[in-house]
């Protein structure tokens, strides 16, 4: 499900993330603010722009490549707001950066904080925006020279883990929302592993343990790009994992 198709343009001739087709009814995410958060982590990202992608959350366009088929819930659409990118395909393991959040400062100085939904073909270091992000940054300017960085995301919540629908004990993949930080790692210690054994990301964002957690308790444990770690630990679900949405009780 990721979106490295061949480049496309929108109508004024900017570059965007293509991933698809598919459209749903508007769903409330609440007001588009920057709710906090944006401490820099790591070395910034320059030389690029930003366009007006469309990049939103009903995928009225593309469909975004860190999404299931179903697309993003709307727990997670509430929480991680409307203020939203999509990622040049360039960036070494951008998959790992799915719901992670980034700075931008414009050449004109203006900045806001955005959550990563989906990446594509584009120009090297340039992002594709939602078109809420896009009103906080243009200035009418062309080109829309930026630079960002990874950054700490607005404190809305505690983290979240979405199961696909094919997960069972078996084979168990899932997605985690929501993280305040970009993740380094992501782990699980269950009923198969008695220590704890690294997920595998795959492209579309998901964290998937291919012979399955077990049926039993379970504990997954995040390590951010800067070393913090949140464990949580969570009984399994009566109704088995598939589809299984869990909310933590913290955050990094």
């Amino acid at each position: 499900m990721d979106s490295t198709s061949d480049a496309a343009t929108t109508a004024d001739g900017d570059p965007i993330v293509d991933t698809g087709t598919t459209t749903t009814p508007p769903v409330d995410t609440g007001p588009p603010v920057d709710a906090g958060g944006g401490t820099p982590i790591g070395t910034p990202h320059e030389g690029g722009e930003f366009h007006l992608g469309p990049v939103d959350l009903d995928e009225t366009k593309w469909h975004n490549a860190c999404a299931p088929g179903t697309k993003y819930a709307t727990a997670v659409r509430k929480a991680e707001g409307l203020l939203l990118a999509g990622l040049w395909n360039g960036i070494p393991n951008v998959a790992n950066y799915c719901d992670a959040c980034i700075s931008v400062k414009t050449a004109k100085g203006k900045s806001a904080i955005l959550r990563v939904v989906t990446y594509g073909d584009t120009t090297p270091n340039s992002i594709d925006v939602s078109p809420e992000a896009y009103a906080l940054l243009d200035s009418g300017e062309y080109p829309r020279k930026m630079t960002w960085s990874f950054a700490e995301c607005p404190a809305t919540g505690n983290v979240m883990y979405e199961f696909q629908t094919g997960s069972s004990e078996w084979w168990t993949s899932l997605w985690v929302r929501n993280a305040r930080l970009p993740l380094a790692k992501v782990e699980v210690k269950s009923k198969n592993h008695t220590a704890y054994v690294a997920l595998t990301r795959g492209s579309d964002g998901t964290l998937t343990d291919g012979g399955g957690f077990g049926k039993g308790p379970f504990t997954l444990r995040l390590t951010s790009v800067d070393g913090k770690v949140l464990e949580e630990t969570f009984d399994w679900p009566a109704a088995g994992i598939a589809g299984q949405f869990l909310t933590g009780k913290a955050n990094l």
